[in-house]
């Protein structure tokens, strides 16, 4: 059983910041990217940011410059710093990780519930 456990959403208005957190555990062998996705109403979900086990990232570009994607493998830790946040960033944000659960299995995604992020004044 593995869970992916996002926290850290909320109301903000714009122009403020938060910072979202994501924490991978149970029966995990080891763990490859890591990265957000966002969806907003009536909307597909949306890649926001990614990053590999080496530190690599990726960013789109609706939110780079304000969004910062970091991690710390010994804790399955992954977070998503977001600056000068804007009404249209208004959305559910998920984590996800590419995972293996034991030596032998295949890399699967895992995602997280989601937590509500509002920007609004």
């Amino acid at each position: 059983q593995v869970q992916l456990v996002e926290s850290g959403g909320g109301l903000v208005q714009p122009g403020g910041s938060l910072r979202l957190s994501c924490v991978a555990s149970g029966r995990i062998f080891s763990i490859n990217a890591m990265g957000w996705y966002r969806q907003a109403p009536g909307e597909q979900r949306e890649f926001v940011a990614g990053i590999s086990s080496g530190g690599r990232t990726n960013v789109a570009d609706s939110v780079k410059g304000r969004f910062t994607i970091s991690r710390d493998n010994a804790k399955n830790t992954v977070w998503l710093q977001m600056n000068v946040l804007k009404p249209e960033d208004t959305a559910v944000y998920y984590c996800n990780a590419d995972l293996r659960t034991t030596y032998y299995s295949v890399w699967d995604r895992y995602w997280g519930q989601g937590t509500q992020v509002t920007v609004s004044s």
